[in-house]
C-alpha cells in the first residue's frame, strides 16, 4: 500500500468537490454518536458498554492520553514503510479486524459485510465463535484474504477440536484463544436491560452450522431456572428463533435446545495452563492467547511454547477497575524480551492510538469497536473506510512524527 495517507485524503477532498461526503465520520467520537443514533437500545448496549461502571473502558483510553508523541524535524519521510511480517503472513499495515460477536444487531449482513471489506482492504480478519454467520461462509468471502480463527473454550473438547478443524480448513492460519471470558463480566447496560443475544438464537451460528455441536442437542438438560413470562416480547423472541433455525437447517424445537445448549456448555471456568496441551495436540498452527494483562503470565506463556499474546482486557467488557490494556504493555514487553510477537487490545480509537501502541512495542493492533460502529451506520462500505481511516491517519502519524517505518516507532517516540 503506497501512501496510504495521502491517497486517502485526496479521495476524501477531490470527491467533496462534487458535494460527497465520506460514508461514515472519520473521527471516532463522531462515528460512534451516529452509531448510536440508528442502533436499537439492545444492539448499543451489547456493543458499547463494558463491565460495572464503565471504570476499564476509562482506564483504556486515559492510558492513550497520557501518553504524548513527540515529533522529530528534518527528516525525509516522503517514502514510508508500514509493512510487516506476522506468523508467516506479508501484510501491508500492523493492522487486523479484533473478533466482535454477534454484529447481526450491528447490520443484517454481518460478517459477512466485514469479510468483504477485509478482502477489499487487504487487512486480515479474525473471526469470532460469536460469529452471526459460519466461518465457511465468511472464509468464502475473503477469498484469499488473510483470516485467523478466535477460539472460546467451552466445556465440550469435542467442539473446541471441531471448530479447529473447521478453522483449519477455511484457511485460517492462526488461532486466537480468549482467556478473559470464562464467564461473562457484569455487564449492567445488558443486564438493565434484561438482554443476552445468545439467548435469541444470536451469535451461534459456529455452534449450530458444527455437527460436533449439533450431535449434543439430543442430550437432556436441566430445565432453566426461570422462565419468562408470555408476553408479545416472548413471542417475537420465539419467532427470531423460529428464524435462526431455519437458516442453520434446524426446527424451533432444535432451536431451542442448541440455545440451552450453548448456555450450558458457554464457556469453561476450569481452563488452565495445562489444557493448552490439548489444544497444540489437534492444531500446528500458531497458538496465539487473547487475554494476557501481566508480565508472569506472560512468562508462562513463553514458558508453554505459546506462539504469541495479545494483550488486551477485552475492551473494559469484563472486570471493571482492571488496568488499561496500554498501561499493562510495558512490563509485558520487557518480560517477552522479543520472543514472540505482542499484540495489542483494548482502546484503540484511531491511527494516532495505533502509533502509540507500536512506539510502546507491539508488533500490531486488534481493531474493534471503530468497525462495528462504521457496519452500522454504512454497511460494508462503513466497515471499509474504518479501516482505510486508520490507516490513513497512522500513515500520516508516522510520517508527521518523522518514522519511516515500523523500526522507528519506539518508546523514544512519546512522553508520559
Amino acid at each position: 500500500m503506497t501512501d496510504p495517507g495521502r491517497n486517502r485524503e485526496t479521495e476524501i477532498f477531490l470527491k467533496g468537490i462534487g458535494g460527497d461526503c465520506p460514508a461514515v465520520p472519520t473521527g471516532f467520537d463522531e462515528l460512534e454518536r451516529r452509531a448510536k443514533q440508528i442502533l436499537s437500545p439492545r444492539a448499543w448496549a451489547y456493543i458499547a458498554g463494558g463491565a460495572g461502571v464503565g471504570a476499564t473502558m476509562r482506564a483504556n483510553r486515559e492510558a492513550f492520553d497520557r501518553r504524548r508523541i513527540v515529533p522529530q524535524m528534518f527528516r525525509d519521510v516522503s517514502h514510508r514503510d508500514l509493512s510487516l511480517s506476522l506468523f508467516g503472513t506479508q501484510l501491508h499495515s500492523p493492522v487486523l479486524l479484533a473478533p466482535v460477536g454477534v454484529l447481526e444487531m450491528m447490520h443484517a449482513d454481518a460478517d459477512l459485510a466485514v469479510a468483504r471489506a477485509a478482502r477489499a482492504t487487504g487487512v486480515p480478519m479474525i473471526l469470532s465463535s460469536q460469529a452471526s454467520i459460519p466461518m465457511e461462509r465468511c472464509a468464502r468471502e475473503l477469498g484469499d484474504s488473510p483470516r485467523w480463527y478466535q477460539l472460546y473454550w467451552n466445556t465440550s473438547n469435542d467442539v473446541v477440536a471441531s471448530f479447529v478443524e473447521r478453522a483449519e480448513r477455511c484457511g485460517c492460519t492462526a488461532i486466537v484463544l480468549t482467556l478473559d471470558t470464562t464467564m461473562f463480566g457484569w455487564r449492567t447496560r445488558d443486564l438493565d436491560l434484561g438482554s443476552l443475544p445468545f439467548l435469541f438464537g444470536r451469535g451461534i451460528a459456529q455452534y449450530t452450522s458444527d455437527p460436533v455441536f449439533r450431535s449434543l442437542l439430543q442430550e437432556t438438560l436441566p430445565a432453566p431456572a426461570v422462565r419468562p413470562r408470555i408476553t408479545l416480547k416472548t413471542i417475537a423472541a420465539i419467532l427470531e428463533l423460529r428464524r435462526h433455525g431455519a437458516a442453520a437447517g434446524l426446527s424451533l424445537r432444535e432451536m431451542r435446545r442448541a440455545v440451552q445448549r450453548f448456555s450450558a456448555t458457554f464457556s469453561r471456568p476450569s481452563l488452565a495452563w495445562s489444557d493448552l496441551a490439548f489444544l497444540r495436540d489437534v492444531t500446528k498452527l500458531p497458538i496465539i492467547l487473547k487475554g494476557i494483562q501481566r508480565a508472569d503470565d506472560a512468562r508462562r506463556a513463553l514458558d508453554h511454547g505459546v506462539n504469541g499474546i495479545v494483550v488486551s482486557n477485552h475492551g473494559g467488557r469484563q472486570i471493571d477497575g482492571a488496568v488499561g490494556s496500554l498501561d499493562a504493555m510495558p512490563p509485558i514487553i520487557a518480560a517477552v524480551g522479543g520472543k514472540m510477537p505482542i499484540l495489542f487490545d483494548s482502546g484503540i480509537r484511531s491511527g494516532a492510538d495505533v502509533f502509540k501502541a507500536m512506539a510502546l512495542g507491539a508488533n500490531a493492533v486488534l481493531l474493534g469497536r471503530p468497525y462495528a460502529y462504521g457496519l452500522a451506520v454504512a454497511g460494508e462500505t462503513g466497515v471499509r473506510e474504518v479501516i482505510r481511516n486508520v490507516i490513513a491517519e497512522f500513515d500520516l502519524t508516522v510520517g508527521l512524527a518523522g518514522c519511516t517505518s515500523l523500526l522507528d516507532l519506539t518508546p523514544d517516540c512519546l512522553v508520559g
